[in-house]
């Protein structure tokens, strides 16, 4: 069987390498990037389509498939604005996801962060904690979370700090050990590769993949 599959935020570190990895699998025939701007790649499984996120309600008949993967997410210092950060990190997956099971799309796949907790003292990890409640609330007959630490690999953006961050990581990456194995950084391919194998399986249920979880995928 042949699936379609539908990424939110495909121009992302892990979003991109999901598209790069769905292209090249036999069991997705059609993979539907929603994007503000088109992509700079071409491939005959690979349909774009170019939006305004605040109008996702006007493609909702695009959103069926197999499974969606929502890559979406920003940072304070690319998005200060307040409003429009929640827009990005909360409002625009959250609707995607309602428009999704809408559909009768079976399978939700959402990247969140470790750490994700509605009761953090951060705000961060509190939208992602608070978007994880309320997709799970949504009712899908399978949704899987992935709560990866740091992400390293190739970005289309340098992000403020991230290059020492990086560097930080792998002295310490080392010495995490035990429960704290979750927190060590996590390429983003990793990641993508972790949500394509998920979503060929036909388990039910609500699934949390910690970052040290994800790695073993």
């Amino acid at each position: 069987m042949a699936y379609k599959a539908i990424i939110a935020g495909a121009s992302g570190l892990i979003g991109s390498n999901l598209v790069n990895i769905l292209l090249q699998q036999q069991e997705y025939d059609e993979v539907l990037v929603l994007v503000r701007e088109e992509l700079p790649i071409q491939h005959k499984k690979l349909v774009q389509l170019v939006i305004n996120f605040d109008d996702l309600p006007k493609h909702a008949d695009a959103l069926t498939g197999h499974a969606v993967f929502s890559c979406l997410g920003t940072t304070k210092s690319q998005t200060p604005d307040k409003a429009q950060y929640r827009k990005i990190d909360y409002e625009y997956p959250l609707t995607l996801a309602k428009l999704a099971k809408r559909n009768g799309v079976a399978q939700f796949h959402l990247v969140s962060s470790i750490g994700a907790d509605k009761n953090s003292a951060t705000d961060y990890t509190r939208l992602k904690g608070e978007l994880e409640d309320a997709i799970k609330q949504i009712g899908f007959p399978t949704l899987h979370i992935y709560q990866p630490s740091m992400l390293v690999g190739q970005r289309e953006r340098k992000r403020t700090l991230e290059g020492a961050l990086i560097t930080l990581f792998k002295l310490i990456d080392p010495l995490l050990v035990g429960g704290l194995k979750k927190y060590r950084s996590i390429k983003g391919s990793t990641v993508a590769n972790a949500m394509y194998k998920k979503s060929l399986q036909t388990d039910t249920g609500t699934f949390i993949h910690p970052s040290n979880k994800i790695q073993t995928i």
